[in-house]
């Protein structure tokens, strides 16, 4: 199987490039999007297995992106981590709310937390996929 195809979209260059070149290093393929418009350009286009979002971006913001990619039936499946230093319970809940599967804060997480996190969701999709490629046999 492919390595499985990961979007990161954060305006913060540093940190595009040290968690692409982590990512790298444990055989994902990172896609990078510097604003939120560009993440949603680059997830109908590039079809990514699963998103790596911030919140606060220029063009558009983590929440707007989530509405569109929730409205879009292209990309309403893929599963979106949140990645964010916006830290309280009602961003959260609002992150959650448009359909992200996680929401963790930049400053309490570590690159080892999020890749299991990563592999934790890319595993789960895995599983319902092949659930209903399951059921559509019987």
């Amino acid at each position: 199987m492919a390595n499985p195809k990961i979007l990161f979209v954060d305006d913060d260059n540093f940190l595009r490039k040290v968690y692409e070149a982590e990512l790298k290093d444990r055989n994902f393929e990172v896609i990078l999007a510097s604003d939120g418009e560009e993440g949603l350009e680059k997830a109908q286009l590039e079809d990514p297995d699963l998103i790596i979002l911030d919140m606060i971006m220029p063009k558009k913001s983590g929440f707007e992106v989530l509405t569109e990619l929730q409205r879009n039936p292209k990309t309403r499946n893929i599963p979106v981590i949140i990645l964010s230093n916006l830290g309280q319970e009602d961003d959260k809940k609002r992150g959650i709310d448009l359909g992200a599967v996680d929401y963790l804060i930049k400053d309490n997480i570590s690159l080892g937390i999020l890749v299991d996190k990563i592999n934790q969701y890319l595993n789960s999709r895995t599983q319902s996929k092949q659930a209903k490629i399951n059921s559509l046999k019987t």
